[in-house]
Parts: C-alpha cells; sequence; structure tokens
C-alpha cells in the first residue's frame, strides 16, 4: 500500500527557517496597524450610534452608553496625541450620523452640486471632530485616569462651547441636546444648552472618576434623578394666560426646494398661501405668517403681490418672508403689512449660512461662479444689522428669527429690549425628509426654554408649530403637509438666568474648574 503525504512529513522534518530582520518588522508593524485601528474603529461606531440621541430619535439612554464606550477608549490611550486621535474620529463618526442632511441642500440640482455632497459631509464632521480632539490631547495630559475623566469632561464641554461661536458658530447637535424633550431640558433656564453638556459629560465622566466603577454609575443614576425631578417641578409650575388673547395664524404651504422657483409652480404654491390666508377663522386674527421667501418676488417690486394678500387676509395684518435687495446689497427679509397692502415693518437676517446663504472669500469664489446654494446672487446675502423686536400693536412684540438664526441662543440676547414672544419662519426643505427639520424644530423647543418665552413657526414644508414657554410642543403640522394652524399665543414666564447671564457663567465654571485639573499628579515617594 502505498504512504500518502511522505512529501509533507518531510517537510514538516525539516527546520522552520530563521526569522529575518525584515520579518520582524512587518510583523511588528501589522501589530501596530491592528493595535491602532482596532481602537478607531470602535471610537468612530461610538460616535456613530451617540447620534442616535439627537432628534427625531431622542434615545438617550443609548447615547450615554455609547458616549461612555467613547470615553473608554480615549480614557486609556497610550497617550495625549493617541487620545486626540480617537476623539477625532469618533467625534467624526458623531457628526457623520447626526448632520448627514448636510448633503440634502446639494441634491437640489444635483447636475450642479450633487458631486459636492459627500465632500462636504466628511469635511464638516471630521472639522467640527477637530473640536473633540483638541479637547481630549489637553485632557489626555493629566497623568492620573480620575482626575483625567473629569477633566476630559470640562475640556468637551469648552470645546463645544467654541463650535458655538468660532467662525461665526455652528452649534447644532451640542452633547447637551440630547436632553431635549425630557424633564432634564428645563435647565437651560438656568444653564443653558453649554450647562445641559458640561452635565452630559460630567455624567459620562463619574464611572472613570471613582475607584470603583458601580459607585460611579450610582452617583451618575442620582444625578440624572435629581435633575428629572427638578426638571418635573418646574414642568408643574403654572405660566400665567394672557390678559388679552392674541390669535395668530401659521401657514404651511409645503413647496418642495426643487420645485419653489420653477416658474410654471411659483403661482401654485403663492396662490396656496393666498387660499389658506382666505379661510375664515374664529376668533379673530391679529395675524397671519407665511413662512421664509413665501413671496415669490422682490420686496421692491412686490406691490402687486402685497394688494393681492392684503386682500386675501381680509384686513389682517400678514407677516411674509421674501427677499430684498437695495444699493447694500440682497437681503433674506421679513416685511409686514397692514390692512391695506402698506408695508409697516422689516427685519433683515443677521446670521447668514456660510457657503449657503453667503460665500467666504466671495471674491474668490465669484471668480470661479460658485455662489451660496441658497443665494440667487452671486455675492449671496448681505448681513442684516442685528436682532430687533418689532411692535405689531395687537399681536404684541415680536421677536423675529429668520431659519438658522433660531440655532444660536446668543443671538436672542442681541436685542435691546425683551419680546412678548418669539416668531421663526423657516424653509425647512432644505434639510430633508428625516433628521434636518426635526432637529431645527427640538432646537426651536431649547430656545423657548432659555428665554422663558413662546415661540411660534412657519415653515415652509414643515414643522410648523406652537411652542409654550416651557418648551414643550401645544399644535404642529406634520412634515411635508400643506395646511395652516390658527394658534392662541401661550403665555410667557418671567426672564431666566441664562437669559440675563447668557454662556458667561458656564465658561468662568469650566475655566475655573478645569484650571487645577491640568496639574500633573505627583507619585507619592515610597
Amino acid at each position: 500500500m502505498p504512504i500518502h503525504g511522505g512529501s509533507n512529513a518531510c517537510a514538516c522534518a525539516c527546520p522552520k527557517p530563521f526569522p529575518t530582520d525584515q520579518m520582524i518588522a512587518r510583523a511588528r508593524k501589522l501589530t501596530k496597524v491592528r493595535a491602532l485601528w482596532g481602537p478607531s474603529l470602535a471610537g468612530f461606531a461610538a460616535g456613530f450610534v451617540a447620534a442616535a440621541g439627537q432628534a427625531p430619535l431622542g434615545w438617550w439612554p443609548l447615547a450615554l452608553v455609547a458616549f461612555g464606550v467613547l470615553f473608554y477608549l480615549i480614557l486609556n490611550a497610550d497617550t495625549p496625541r493617541y487620545g486626540a486621535r480617537l476623539a477625532w474620529i469618533g467625534g467624526g463618526g458623531y457628526f457623520a450620523a447626526a448632520l448627514f442632511w448636510i448633503v440634502e441642500p446639494f441634491l437640489v440640482d444635483v447636475a450642479r452640486h450633487g458631486w459636492m455632497a459627500p465632500f462636504a459631509l466628511g469635511l464638516m464632521s471630521f472639522g467640527l471632530a477637530l473640536f473633540w480632539g483638541g479637547a481630549a490631547w489637553v485632557a489626555g495630559r493629566q497623568t492620573d485616569i480620575r482626575r483625567r475623566a473629569i477633566l476630559l469632561a470640562i475640556c468637551l464641554a469648552l470645546a463645544e462651547l467654541a463650535r458655538s461661536y468660532v467662525f461665526t458658530g455652528f452649534p447644532w447637535a451640542l452633547i447637551g441636546h440630547l436632553w431635549i424633550g425630557t424633564p432634564v431640558m428645563q435647565l437651560a433656564a438656568f444653564i443653558g444648552p453649554i450647562g445641559l453638556t458640561f452635565l452630559t459629560t460630567l455624567l459620562i465622566s463619574l464611572p472613570f472618576a471613582f475607584r470603583r466603577f458601580g459607585i460611579g454609575v450610582a452617583a451618575a443614576v442620582a444625578v440624572v434623578a435629581a435633575c428629572w425631578g427638578g426638571g418635573l417641578w418646574r414642568l408643574s409650575q403654572p405660566v400665567a394666560d394672557r390678559d388679552t388673547p392674541v390669535h395668530i395664524r401659521l401657514l404651511q404651504p409645503n413647496a418642495p426646494q426643487h420645485l419653489k422657483w420653477r416658474p410654471d409652480m411659483v403661482p401654485v404654491f403663492f396662490d396656496r398661501q393666498l387660499e389658506f390666508s382666505t379661510a375664515p377663522s374664529d376668533p379673530g386674527l391679529a395675524l397671519i405668517v407665511w413662512p421664509e421667501t413665501a413671496v415669490p418676488y422682490l420686496l421692491e417690486r412686490a406691490q402687486g403681490a402685497l394688494d393681492v394678500m392684503s386682500d386675501a387676509a381680509g384686513g389682517v395684518p400678514v407677516l411674509f418672508g421674501v427677499q430684498r435687495r437695495d444699493f447694500g446689497g440682497v437681503y433674506n427679509s421679513l416685511g409686514v403689512i397692514d390692512g391695506v397692502g402698506t408695508v409697516t415693518h422689516s427685519y433683515d437676517k443677521f446670521h447668514l449660512v456660510p457657503f449657503g446663504e453667503y460665500m467666504p472669500f466671495s471674491a474668490l469664489f465669484s471668480r470661479l461662479g460658485i455662489a451660496g446654494l441658497a443665494a440667487n446672487d452671486i455675492r449671496g446675502y448681505t448681513r442684516g444689522p442685528g436682532a430687533r423686536v418689532l411692535d405689531l400693536g395687537v399681536a404684541g412684540k415680536v421677536q423675529p428669527l429668520i431659519c438658522y438664526e433660531a440655532v444660536f441662543p446668543q443671538d436672542l440676547r442681541g436685542a435691546t429690549e425683551r419680546a412678548d414672544w418669539v416668531l421663526h419662519i423657516t424653509n425647512d426643505a432644505w434639510f430633508g425628509k428625516i433628521t434636518g427639520p426635526y432637529q431645527h424644530l427640538a432646537q426651536t423647543r431649547l430656545r423657548a426654554v432659555e428665554q422663558g418665552l413662546p415661540v411660534l413657526r412657519s415653515a415652509n414644508t414643515g414643522v410648523s408649530a406652537v411652542i409654550d414657554a416651557h418648551g414643550r410642543v401645544l399644535d404642529h403640522l406634520p412634515l411635508n403637509t400643506a395646511g395652516f394652524l390658527d394658534v392662541s399665543v401661550p403665555g410667557a414666564m418671567v426672564p431666566t438666568l441664562y437669559s440675563r447671564t447668557g454662556d458667561w457663567p458656564m465658561l468662568v465654571l469650566l475655566i475655573v474648574a478645569g484650571l487645577p485639573l491640568l496639574r500633573r499628579k505627583t507619585p507619592k515617594p515610597d
């Protein structure tokens, strides 16, 4: 019988070649790559999952767990540089998931702008994540892991504060926004969105700040329970009704962005708003509100349209979004007409969207023929003079916000007097149909809590809503539906602490708390 595998047996019996220096170096390099990419992929996944805490999901328990995983990876990094890399990659995952709606504006005109969408998302996500990477690098200088955990919580809150202001700011999807819609959101009346963010990062750090992980978890649960209880108590406090009810109509024409300016569709959407304005109401209205850029003509050329709007409204004042032009430029504006079609008030948007409504380095981009996505002029829109309160008579004193301005709590504090209520007109058709409009609405709810003022919202495609001073949505029109809401303006609360102080107290607190932790812990001698 022949013997099979004899050659294999001979090969096994032969001595294996001794590994060369090149083979050893290659093996070490492969091991290093695996050691680097394993935690990096885990960090990206943790950040991606943590975005589930944002609207519309609002899965804050899952988000806290995911952030806990990311904290664990960062805190156990061998060097500050590696910790910063993990935070940057984790932040990239977080912002990619939370902000993926930013590709939507590029898909309105796919042939012209579609190729930019993946680059915009990547640059935005990992650009914003640099703030997180810097925070982790600073925290990584602390050698004691328990102190490092607290310092990381402080530095991340400072990073979120920085991105709320630097380069005109972009405080969208702040870590603290995961509490919107819960009783904990009520703390924003005292500490604002950065205070909510620091509360969140501190909760995540507590399990790592105690010698026993379980004690830290218990401490975090106790803090959440206390904040939850405090929020429920504030929600139970009554809001005084207005002496005289004010009735407002909010229009939602539902004009998709790719159809909004098409010549054959412009009269369709305009007539739809006229129809909504004509509908009878009981009781009588003090104001009819059309959303952002609802009038398809420049204001200085729109008198004929304004007369038609006034007739449709039956003498009720109409507030509307419109574009206007003067020698200073083109503006994204708001106008108010009285019962005979005369413009009585106007307001120009002053916090514009970079690369959307204006182009940084406009001289360079104008040579390339590149304009802002939302601007109809190669130069983009011109910035208005600043926050204002409009006295609309029976409708009360109103502070207007146009679209993007509702994202910035500091903008509401820029007015010289306090309004009776806040009006937000917007065109969220730019934000798609999945997450963007709901996140925009959520931030508007937070503005109501911060200021102690009700907010009324007229959105082109939704979500139009009336929000009370506690941030609760009392009534709304669903996304992507046409219709109108007749609502009564809810009452206001007394000015909140945050409305008077802004972010300064949190900035001082974070700096004072963080400076002692920057000092490395000196080991005790044997």
